[in-house]
């Protein structure tokens, strides 16, 4: 067995907050689709005091599971990462203790225009790779190139809404079509670069703050650490 699973095995009762992302909360879901999990877990106090500490994430790779420690997956949200932000945002929520129904119910104080530099920043760093590959191997991961245009659309959506949509809703047959190879390399190319201008437009008009609300985020993590000293779930 995997350190990680044992990782896994150990905490899992520890979960304090579950949700599917992925294709089925984007609706590009299909008969092939896997089951993408994603949460949070707080570690009992002794157990993270202990000198052995806790994992920052524990996974499931038989069930596509993945939780990150509570702290490590506050500090990520305050750097609007869009795996953590996507969590947060699921509206597909299979458990949520009490705590972390308080922590969904303030997810829009973590978001800010810090959106911009991490969405679109991967965007460009994977399309680089994606260039690379296409002119030394001759291939293309279409559905790679499928969801940096995906993020590049809920980013955008985001700065200009001051909201999280996960569906892609009215774009499900572009995203489709690119994901199949419908469409041509330099077709996709051109398009992520219009998206990349009209993702500098949201920002200059965008009603967000300029940074995510810490305080808040700090006295979340305090509480959760008070409550852990409780051996109940909070």
């Amino acid at each position: 067995m995997r350190p990680s699973e044992l990782d896994f095995r150990h905490y899992e009762s520890r979960v304090m907050l579950r949700v599917v992302i992925g294709s089925r909360a984007y609706g590009l879901d299909d008969e092939h689709s896997d089951t993408d999990k994603r949460g949070i877990y707080l570690p009992q106090a002794e157990q993270h005091w202990s000198l052995e500490g806790v994992p920052e994430q524990i996974e499931n790779d038989a069930t596509q599971e993945v939780y990150w420690e509570f702290e490590k997956f506050l500090k990520l949200a305050l750097k609007s990462n869009p795996n953590i932000l996507e969590t947060l945002y699921s509206p597909l929520v299979e458990f949520a203790s009490p705590f972390a129904k308080k922590l969904i119910a303030a997810r829009a104080e973590f978001l800010s225009r810090a959106v911009y530099d991490t969405f679109q920043g991967y965007v460009e760093s994977q399309f680089k790779r994606i260039t690379t590959e296409l002119r030394n191997l001759e291939r293309i991961r279409w559905k790679q190139m499928m969801h940096l245009i995906r993020l590049q659309l809920t980013g955008i959506t985001l700065l200009q809404t001051g909201e999280l949509t996960l569906h892609v809703g009215e774009h499900l047959q572009l995203l489709r079509d690119i994901k199949s190879g419908k469409r041509t390399f330099d077709e996709v190319d051109a398009l992520r670069r219009s998206l990349s201008h009209q993702f500098d437009l949201a920002l200059a008009t965008t009603s967000l703050p300029e940074h995510p609300n810490r305080e808040l985020a700090n006295d979340l993590l305090i509480e959760a650490r008070t409550l852990a000293l409780k051996a109940s779930l909070p």
